[in-house]
C-alpha cells in the first residue's frame, strides 16, 4: 500500500465514484505501475481481496491506451468486467489508475463513473 495519493484528490475520487454508482459502489483503488492503495470499501464488505493480485492484472491498463491506437474502434476509454457477484470498472492514464468494483449498475453509470475518474486522473 501506498500513501502516495493525496488525501485531497482521494476524497475527489471516492465523491466522483459514488455520485456516479451511488451505493452499488463496492471499492475504489487507486494504483501505479508500483504500488496501490484502497482508496475505498463499503462497510458491508470484508478486507480479505488478493488487492496485489488486481493491481497486477489491472496494470495491463497502461499499456491499453497505446495498444489501441490508430484502431477503427477510437481511443480506449475504460474497461469492464463482469463476474457472478458484481462488476469491475477499470480507468487508467499511462502512469496511474483506478478500478472500482461495484454490484449491478447500468452502462450509463459506469460511463459517467469513468468519464468523471479519467478527469479527475488526468487533472483536467
Amino acid at each position: 500500500m501506498t500513501d502516495e495519493i493525496a488525501d485531497e484528490r482521494a476524497d475527489q475520487l471516492i465523491s466522483a465514484c459514488r455520485t456516479a454508482v451511488g451505493d452499488q459502489l463496492r471499492s475504489l483503488t487507486y494504483f501505479t505501475r508500483d504500488e496501490f492503495d484502497q482508496l475505498y470499501l463499503r462497510s458491508d464488505l470484508e478486507r480479505d481481496a488478493d488487492l496485489a493480485g488486481f493491481v497486477d492484472y489491472e496494470s495491463i491498463g497502461f499499456d491499453a491506451h497505446t495498444a489501441y491506437r490508430g484502431s477503427e474502434l477510437g481511443d480506449y476509454q475504460f474497461t469492464i468486467r463482469v463476474f457472478d457477484e458484481g462488476f469491475l470498472l477499470r480507468v487508467t492514464t499511462e502512469t496511474e489508475g483506478v478500478f472500482a468494483t461495484t454490484d449491478g449498475v447500468t452502462i450509463q453509470d459506469f460511463r459517467e463513473a469513468a468519464t468523471a475518474l479519467a478527469t479527475i486522473l488526468e487533472g483536467i
